[in-house]
């Protein structure tokens, strides 16, 4: 089994031109045995559980298995043995015979006639410059201020990991730069540009980071500018907290409340389906759960700012507002919508109906009262935030379309080019909208050989807005460049013309 679940583009510039080695030192111990407690005591347990029984094991049946051993070995005749083999003398094979003027021959015999040399400069044998090799592999690692970064969640044969990938528009070249280790099967991903796991970064401070989410009910921060990684910068959930106290004799208690199914205000404690970072307030991060609650993360304490519990079924997806920055529209199994202002908790909120459950959910960048629900029967939703209806079953979207035959798994609106949609489906087929003020129209339909589709996100920068990084079932990411295409020339001729001239 192999598929890429979730994928994120990482703008140009914001990755460092020469990524750095993790480097394990006496602190990151420290950190790493501070965040994963629960789990290196338990290992260390299960490890001396093993070592203690198969050492009694091999005391008491030492000498059963030495005959055994013996008798596999040697066979079950040693003096016919012996005599076979006397008349090829192994028990002087390995002893170094001599040379006339007295010089063994052996391996390492004549080691007082090489010629040392005090540094590899003076060997006239050594033509390589030592640092060859290092400036090979620093080029190799080099990202460029005009390449582009993809983060994609993929699962192969059971292993998770989240695949870095760097793309460079002028050769068309895609290929993946370094990797990481997950615990479980990921479900999304979210770009950060704020530091995370590092005390000395002010608010001002850039990064590149990709918050991962789930199976598990913990959130990792992972560095991306850092290769050979081993541990997550940050882990938000129970597991930061089981690793900040907990001492030894409340193992079993701390085992107990890990295997709790019970919400609660300070973690999720199931699978964690959407994560959104506010772009206005950096320090925000917002994570939606199959335990039915929506999380507020600040992520300079690494801890739960606020819990909300909006829905009755798993929220699987949210969106900050493009302009209102304390606005997070949230989507639900539940089959509504709910657009609330966190600051207002006692207020009522504005609630939307859908006539299956939600898939995907998504505000217009180009028209910020408007937003898109996606839903399992393949239906798109326009709806306006300022007609909120009186109750979920009086809604009334703007415009509906049945984009697919099956569920709308993947959605994406173009940041660039307004009315620009691309959508995916478990048909395997991606589809390209164009918006107009009478509605939508598709554009152009293509399989891409990805599978069942997954992902489907558009580039973030104007040089590749017509860039669509797409990745489904098979486990293959793919970069459509969508202005190739007749069709989308045809339907998007002056934004072509604009995005040529520049």
């Amino acid at each position: 089994m192999s598929m890429i679940t979730a994928s994120v583009w990482v703008p140009r510039g914001a990755a460092a031109t020469n990524p750095t080695k993790y480097d394990v030192d006496e602190v990151e111990l420290a950190r790493i045995s501070r965040l994963a407690k629960l789990q290196l005591e338990d290992a260390k347990g299960d490890l001396d559980d093993i070592q203690n029984g198969g050492q009694r094991q091999s005391e008491e049946g030492s000498t059963s298995d030495e005959e055994a051993m013996d008798v596999h070995m040697n066979g079950s005749n040693d003096k016919d043995a012996d005599d076979d083999l006397k008349e090829y003398d192994l028990d002087t094979y390995d002893d170094d015979a001599a040379t006339a003027d007295g010089e063994t021959m052996g391996m390492f015999g004549n080691a007082r006639s090489l010629a040392y040399h005090q540094s590899n400069a003076e060997d006239p044998y050594i033509t390589m410059e030592g640092n060859d090799e290092e400036d090979e592999e620093r080029e190799d690692l080099q990202v460029l201020s005009t390449d582009n970064m993809v983060a994609a969640a993929r699962v192969e044969d059971e292993v998770a990991h989240l695949e870095i990938y760097v793309y460079e528009d002028e050769a068309d070249n895609l290929y993946v730069h370094h990797d990481v280790m997950l615990p479980a099967i990921p479900l999304c991903v979210e770009w950060l540009d704020l530091p995370v796991g590092k005390g000395s970064a002010s608010s001002d401070s850039k990064g590149n980071y990709v918050a991962v989410g789930t199976f598990d009910p913990d959130i990792e921060i992972w560095d991306l500018d850092t290769i050979d990684s081993m541990y997550p910068n940050a882990i938000l959930g129970q597991g930061e907290k089981d690793g900040d106290t907990a001492p030894s004799e409340d193992k079993k208690k701390k085992k107990k409340r890990r295997k709790s199914k019970k919400a609660n205000d300070d973690y999720h404690v199931d699978a964690v389906l959407s994560l959104a970072a506010n772009r206005q307030h950096r320090n925000l991060l917002a994570s939606s759960s199959a335990d039915k609650t929506v999380k507020l993360w600040d992520m300079t304490t690494q801890q739960c700012a606020k819990s909300y519990t909006y829905h009755t079924d798993k929220v699987c997806s949210i969106a900050w507002h493009p302009k209102e920055a304390t606005v997070l529209l949230s989507g639900s199994y539940d089959r509504t919508l709910v657009a609330a202002d966190l600051r207002a908790t006692d207020t009522k909120v504005p609630r939307w109906g859908v006539e299956s459950d939600v898939e995907t959910v998504a505000w217009d960048p180009h028209n910020t009262d408007y937003f898109f629900v996606t839903t399992e029967n393949g239906m798109i939703h326009y709806h306006d935030l300022r007609n909120a209806p009186a109750s979920p079953e009086a809604s009334k979207p703007v415009w509906t379309l049945q984009a697919h035959g099956e569920l709308v798994s993947s959605f994406d609106i173009n940041p660039g080019i307004p009315g620009f949609l691309a959508t995916g489906s478990t048909d395997k087929e991606v589809k390209l909208w164009n918006i107009q003020p009478t509605g939508p129209s598709m554009i152009v339909s293509r399989n891409l050989g990805v599978g069942k589709v997954f992902t489907t996100r558009f580039a973030p920068d104007p040089e590749v807005a017509f860039r669509l990084a797409v990745g489904g079932s098979k486990g293959t990411l793919q970069i459509w460049d969508t202005s190739t295409n007749p069709a989308i020339r045809n339907a998007l001729p002056i934004v072509l013309d604009q995005r040529t001239e520049s």
